[in-house]
């Protein structure tokens, strides 16, 4: 534990992580209306665009495995904690001994570089309006799941690991669940840090069903990006689309670990004072 740190503080942060799960609840109706457009777009999607978006999901499906070409490098994300603590020699290890606040600094700044990348890649795809949507969908997937790593990292955890790979899975999981699923995932996820190697093995056999996880995740933003299918007029929606998108992303993955990197600390806490 940080030694500016008190369990006082480290206590008050982990009750705004906790009201905001507790917020996380929507409205049902919106959350089912969202899926009628791509059940719409898929009568009328040409083959060959569901093939591609089909490609682009086995893909992401075999990150959970061995990470591919959606694995990020730690390296960037060390240099801002370095330039930070002056520290040359930082490894990923050693950010977990940071304090929360630069943390939380770090990971900020970093879904805000994000977004802005989200909103050029959607302000581009809504050029072509709805054949372009193949493009943007696959990319949103990518960054997605970048930006989580990133945030990992940020809070001290490797995402080469891939206990934590499964971490980010459930992550992107609970932006795209309903009320039911995002409380289900909460439980799942609150025994994460324990090494209780039997209920990481329930969660990884979970996410066998991968492939629904994702579909769910695009359709999930399908009202949204049916606006993003007008050719010009694209062009704003999808900034704007893709930059809440991403937001959202960002907000789940910091508030998560956060919650899980507090509760490390307190516990850190509790085994020095033994």
């Amino acid at each position: 534990m940080h030694e500016s740190e008190t369990r006082e503080a480290l206590l008050r942060e982990l009750e705004v992580v906790n009201k905001w799960a507790d917020d996380q609840k929507g409205l049902w109706f919106w959350e089912k209306l969202g899926r009628i457009p791509f059940m719409i777009l898929d009568r009328i999607t040409p083959q060959m665009v569901h093939n591609k978006i089909g490609q682009a999901l086995d893909e992401i499906g075999s990150y959970i495995q061995k990470g591919g070409s959606y694995l990020t490098s730690e390296k960037e994300v060390v240099k801002r904690f370095t330039k930070r603590t002056d520290n040359p020699h930082l490894t990923v290890e050693g950010i977990a001994n940071l304090a929360l606040s630069d943390m939380d600094e770090v990971s900020e700044g970093i879904v805000g570089m994000r977004k802005k990348v989200a909103m050029t890649q959607g302000a581009t795809t809504g050029i072509g309006g709805f054949l372009t949507l193949s493009i943007d969908i696959p990319f949103i997937l990518g960054i997605s799941l970048k930006t989580l790593q990133e945030i990992a990292i940020s809070y001290g955890y490797d995402p080469n690991d891939q206990q934590e790979r499964i971490f980010i899975i459930k992550c992107l999981q609970f932006v795209s669940s309903d009320i039911v699923g995002k409380q289900a995932i909460l439980q799942e996820l609150s025994d994460f840090n324990k090494k209780d190697m039997e209920k990481r093995e329930q969660t990884l056999s979970q996410l066998q069903g991968w492939r629904e996880v994702m579909v769910s995740f695009r359709d999930n933003f399908g009202w949204k990006k049916l606006f993003q299918m007008i050719p010009i007029a694209g062009i704003l929606f999808g900034s704007l689309i893709n930059k809440s998108m991403i937001s959202d992303i960002g907000e789940t993955g910091r508030m998560l670990y956060r919650k899980r990197r507090i509760l490390e600390k307190l516990e850190e806490g509790r085994t020095s004072e033994i």
